[in-house]
């Protein structure tokens, strides 16, 4: 029996961090998003599905500081992406990042969670969508599949959603109709629910009372989930776990960036339609929840259907009636822009090998991975039919910060690399690493391969201290007594480290590159941004973390089992050895002629 092809090629080790050369694209994808497309298909209306569950009873009127640190930390992620999308020239989205600048194995891990991101992202919005027209209706759906096919399991939803099912699979179609079709219906989404807001913010202002964020405890009823009182009803640790979950709403930009073989021009267009949606977001989510929270006491508020309860309870009919249905829209708007990536990731990964090849096939009539939106639809149907809103929020939360993660990761590796062709892969021009090459005593100006290796050990070493300092600040809060002065311990020790490995990063040089735009203040900002995405998934539920991880598992099971033996990078090597021998007999059988 012949070998496994990767130990006849090399080693394992070389199987997992093998990098992609160039990002070929076997068929013409229609290139036909103009940049306001690219920026209402970024535009994260997820507004509608958060301002309820996070001021109800997770951050009260300081919800509003939630989105602010989430739009922070979403705009530094949003730079990373600004960056990177200038630097591959087809296909872009973070697992083609990872692929070139760190290997195959981590591409496929972020690609992987990309997938689970944007399915979740999608059964989540077409929950929360089917969740306001089933009150707006009286709940008829809800009372019977309660009555009739409860479902008895504590991780799952109470009844299955059937609705939910049907709005996804048909969104789907549409998705897989065209890019043109699609883009234009969301574009009119987009439009509707920008009036809508407008709308909300206009009569929320209007309505408002201030002193909702001014509530004294001892006004707050009894049997309310109403912690403290004041704008702070429930801390810090409240604005951060609300900040946390708040990630759901901007997945938006991520979409933008894996649309770059539809875009018309996305060299100039991708990074300023990143900027855009995330402006946007951010005046809307702040806009809406300010207004909201100060029309209605923060532990009044419907966490499925906010506006819906709260303009029949202000007994304003016409209102709700506009702003539900704009609501509804806006939800379609985020249904199509969660969805819309995702035949986009699944055709990357397939034609590169890692996944299962029927899901890069153009199809030749509509010009779209026709096969991978309909699976798609059918997976997120799945989920948003069996799950409730809150874990599908959390998971897509927790998907977006490791893609940020990773992002940020990519950007700190790609700077410092040795970018010399004569130095790439060569370990001969290693002239030793000592003391002085990890504090740069030599002033190097221009990354070498002993500066590189450094660099890698550098932001490996500050990427496992920031998840150690995130995960003993997250449980600081739950512990009291001896355990809670050792969490303390452990996080001045990890921001002592943190600081050092930041430091000894910021004297090693970095590539000499001519890009159209480049992250600022390298490594301070890539190095914050771990330490608040890390912290942030740390506020997230276990429970939340044991579902994406058992999603995670089933990922890695695949590149195991398939990817690895199937990867088109991988394979080169055996390709060029069976062209070499045919070229060989080739030269015997015309020598022998001879």
């Amino acid at each position: 029996m012949d070998s496994p092809w990767y130990k006849s090629t090399g080693s394992l080790t070389w199987a997992l961090t093998r990098k992609k050369a160039d990002v070929p694209s076997k068929e013409k994808i229609n290139q036909v998003l103009t940049l306001f497309d690219l920026i209402a298909l970024g535009t994260g209306w997820g507004v509608y599905v958060l301002v309820g569950a996070v001021a109800n009873s997770i951050a009260g009127p300081s919800a509003v500081l939630s989105f602010v640190i989430t739009a922070v930390v979403s705009a530094f992620s949003g730079l990373f992406y600004a960056e990177l999308a200038g630097r591959v020239p087809k296909a872009r989205s973070a697992y083609i990042y990872s692929y070139v600048a760190v290997g195959e194995f981590i591409a496929f891990v972020i690609g992987w969670i990309q997938i689970i991101e944007y399915l979740i992202g999608t059964a989540s919005s077409a929950k929360a969508m089917t969740n306001y027209c089933d009150s707006l209706l009286g709940n008829p759906q809800k009372r019977y599949m309660t009555e009739y096919f409860p479902i008895h399991i504590s991780f799952l939803g109470s009844y299955p959603d059937f609705a939910s099912f049907v709005v996804i699979v048909i969104i789907a179609l549409l998705v897989a109709w065209g890019v043109r079709e699609s883009s234009f219906t969301n574009n009119i989404f987009t439009a509707l629910n920008l009036i809508t807001v407008g709308i909300v913010i206009v009569t929320g202002f209007y309505k408002a009372d201030y002193s909702n964020w001014s509530i004294p405890k001892s006004e707050i009823p009894s049997d309310a989930k109403g912690g403290e009182g004041g704008f702070l009803p429930f801390g810090w640790v409240g604005v951060t776990a609300g900040a946390a979950k708040c990630f759901y709403g901007f997945i938006g930009f991520d979409s933008i960036a894996m649309t770059g073989e539809e875009a018309k021009n996305p060299k100039r267009d991708i990074p300023l339609a990143i900027v855009a949606s995330l402006f946007l977001s951010t005046i809307a989510y702040c806009g809406v929840a300010s207004v909201l929270t100060l029309m209605c006491p923060y532990y009044l508020q419907d966490a499925d259907a906010p506006f819906l309860v709260l303009y029949g309870n202000l007994d304003m009919p016409t209102i709700k009636i506009i702003v539900t249905g704009g609501a509804i829209f806006a939800l379609c708007t985020s249904i199509l822009g969660t969805l819309f990536p995702l035949p986009c990731i699944l055709y990357a990964m397939a034609s590169d090998g890692l996944l299962f090849k029927f899901l890069s096939n153009i199809n030749a009539t509509t010009k779209t991975p026709l096969i991978s939106t309909v699976v798609c639809g059918l997976f997120a149907g799945t989920l948003a039919a069996v799950f409730n809103l809150d874990q599908l929020v959390d998971m897509a939360s927790i998907g977006t910060l490791q893609a940020y993660t990773i992002v940020c990761i990519c950007v700190l590796i790609l700077r410092y690399t040795d970018n010399s062709p004569s130095n790439q892969d060569d370990t001969t021009k290693s002239k030793g690493i000592t003391v002085f090459t990890w504090l740069n005593w030599s002033n190097a100006k221009v990354p070498n391969f002993d500066t590189q290796y450094v660099s890698r050990a550098l932001i490996f070493i500050y990427s496992v201290c920031a998840f150690v300092f995130g995960l003993s600040l997250a449980n600081m809060k739950s512990h009291y007594g001896n355990t809670k002065n050792v969490l303390m311990i452990i996080n001045i020790i990890s921001i002592l480290v943190l600081l050092v490995t930041l430091f000894m990063l910021s004297r090693l040089p970095t590539a000499v590159e001519d890009l159209s735009f480049k992250v600022p203040l390298v490594p301070i900002i890539p190095c914050l941004s771990i330490v608040l995405n890390v912290y942030l998934m740390m506020e997230l539920e276990y429970k939340t973390w044991i579902s994406f991880t058992v999603l995670l598992i089933c990922g890695l099971l695949i590149y195991l089992f398939y990817g690895i033996g199937h990867s088109l990078e991988g394979n080169k090597p055996k390709i060029d050895i069976n062209t070499n021998q045919i070229k060989l007999k080739q030269s015997s059988l015309l020598l022998g002629y001879l």
